[in-house]
């Protein structure tokens, strides 16, 4: 454990520079004095480190020193070539980059890891898509791109899922982020959070102006506000339901981001009983794809729009067969 410990400052410390003790224990799950004893033991090693105390101090390699770290475990190398999301990297431009990279890494490996690597490559694919996920809109990430990395803010023109015409916003970019094969811009507009769809970004332009994003937020505390509003969304509408057995199993599977709980099965019972949350009644109207497989008990405005909404289908199919426009 020390010696991935002491690894891990040596390369944080080559890509970053001069790094507080205070973060460096935090990064590492370790006290502070563990840091500094560490340090001691990197210089005793011959590692030209050092360490400046005072409000602007840090532990930092001597100007100009390198090292090529190539001390990686076999599992750390099983790791680097599992492709994982590999749409993520061609909606980016980056395929043939990651296709250098990991031929490069490949040279660097210890010659023992280098077999269980290849292998894991050719064994192990992560497919980041959903199963029927129907055709993707061409997504152009260019623009978005240019503002994230050059710290620029954006002019977007956006069409919400439910507004007939694009508006106008002006955002401060955090990054970009790929969620089951959708990429999002994670944002801020007037200081709060949001998300973006990127195929709904009708035109983005790069301004001149800075970003100005909230002191100590990065992309990931961003992204953890804005998804767990989308998955825990309004105040909600608690639906209770009873499902039959043989179909208990695809309405958990078709149901899941509605479930409140696993559904309450006694392993004999017909009928098993299961809580379901919806942001609006509506949203309900999808347990009819189960017809009389799954009947809601309540509340009672859930199964009035159910029975309304099933009275309707059944007049437009009753006045289709009798010849009526």
């Amino acid at each position: 454990m020390k010696s991935e410990r002491l690894l891990s400052i040596l390369l944080l410390l080559q890509t970053r520079g001069r790094v507080p003790a205070r973060e460096l224990a935090e990064r590492l799950e370790v006290s502070v004095r563990t840091v500094y004893r560490d340090v001691e033991a990197l210089s005793a090693s011959g590692v030209p480190v050092y360490a400046e105390r005072g409000r602007h101090g840090g532990i930092e390699l001597l100007a100009g020193f390198r090292t090529d770290v190539t001390g990686l475990t076999a599992d750390e190398s099983r790791a680097l070539f599992i492709l994982a999301a590999q749409g993520a990297h061609a909606a980016l431009g980056l395929d043939s980059a990651l296709g250098s990279a990991l031929r490069k890494v490949m040279a660097a490996l210890p010659a023992p890891h280098r077999p269980a690597a290849e292998v894991t490559s050719r064994r192990v694919l992560v497919d980041a898509t959903r199963w029927k996920g129907g055709p993707q809109k061409a997504v152009d990430l260019d623009v978005l791109q240019d503002a994230v990395f050059a710290d620029r803010r954006l002019r977007l023109r956006y069409r919400h899922s439910d507004a007939k015409e694009a508006r106008t916003y002006t955002v401060d970019p955090y990054g970009l982020v790929s969620k089951a094969g959708v990429w999002y811009l994670v944002a801020d507009r007037r200081a709060e959070p949001r998300l973006f769809r990127a195929d709904r970004v009708q035109s983005a332009t790069v301004l001149d102006d800075p970003v100005l994003r909230r002191p100590g937020v990065e992309l990931a505390d961003a992204w953890e506000v804005l998804r767990r509003q989308v998955e825990e969304g309004p105040g909600g509408i608690d639906v209770t339901v009873r499902v039959r057995r043989e179909r208990l199993d695809m309405f958990q599977r078709l149901n899941a981001a509605s479930l409140v709980a696993l559904p309450e099965d006694d392993g004999e019972s017909e009928w098993v009983t299961a809580h379901l949350s919806y942001g609006f009644v509506q949203e309900a109207r999808q347990l009819l794809l189960f017809a009389d497989r799954v009947e809601v008990l309540s509340p009672p405005e859930v199964r009035e729009e159910l029975a309304a909404t099933a009275a309707s289908v059944t007049e437009l199919y009753r006045r289709a067969g009798s010849g009526r426009d």
